[in-house]
């Protein structure tokens, strides 16, 4: 062993062995993935409270994992090391709308596959499930169903409310009705002709109804 020995270091060795450019290359596109994958993200929300730290966290997720997989990819023991170091993560924060695992899956699949190197998959792949996601997600439907709930006060009146509604829209289905002392309350899933709401008025001026109520409805309550 010489003097020059002790100073040898495989981690410099590491260094030098590892392309910049192939990094530069797939971490810069990997930005221009995850800047897609926001704007994406921004042009289909349609929830209630838009999350913009939950959009760059979708581009910081794909830069993230873009850079495990070139250290992956680099060295077969790093990578086995690297999965026992990430099974033990625990992700704790909920996901308050579906679609925002689809967006998640895909920020992780973009840095995966860019990592990889595989950049054609990367670009047409990302661009094709950009397209889908904003022609079907902002597809707006004419046939929206929506809630009715009307206080009728005896027998008479929810007869008088059932035919009014029978009129006006072009479907309805009885979802619950309770029956108290106090009167009847309906609840009635409808399907608005024309998407107007000008029946509600003529319903809730129906003798025996003290109120009439139309909410929208996404079809996901439980009945």
């Amino acid at each position: 062993m010489t003097f020059n020995d002790i100073f040898k270091s495989s981690f410099i060795e590491k260094v030098s062995s590892f392309s910049p450019l192939d990094m530069v290359i797939a971490l810069g596109l990997s930005f221009i993935l995850g800047l897609f994958i926001f704007y994406v993200y921004k042009k289909t929300f349609n929830g209630v409270m838009y999350s913009a730290s939950f959009g760059v966290s979708l581009m910081a997720m794909t830069l993230i994992t873009t850079l495990i997989i070139l250290a992956v990819t680099s060295n077969i023991i790093l990578s086995l090391g690297m999965v026992g170091a990430l099974s033990i993560v625990r992700f704790r924060s909920a996901i308050k709308e579906p679609m925002d695992i689809a967006f998640l899956f895909w920020a992780i699949s973009a840095g995966i596959v860019t990592g990889a190197g595989l950049i054609p998959l990367s670009v047409f792949g990302s661009v094709f499930i950009g397209i889908i996601m904003i022609v079907f997600v902002n597809k707006k439907s004419s046939d929206n169903p929506y809630i009715l709930v009307v206080n009728c006060a005896d027998d008479k009146s929810e007869e008088l409310v059932t035919g009014m509604v029978d009129k006006n829209v072009s479907k309805y289905l009885v979802k619950s009705k309770a029956v108290s002392a106090t009167g009847i309350e309906l609840t009635m899933e409808v399907r608005l002709k024309d998407m107007t709401t000008q029946f509600v008025n003529s319903v809730s001026q129906l003798e025996g109804v003290s109120n009439a109520v139309l909410v929208s409805y996404n079809g996901e309550y439980m009945s």
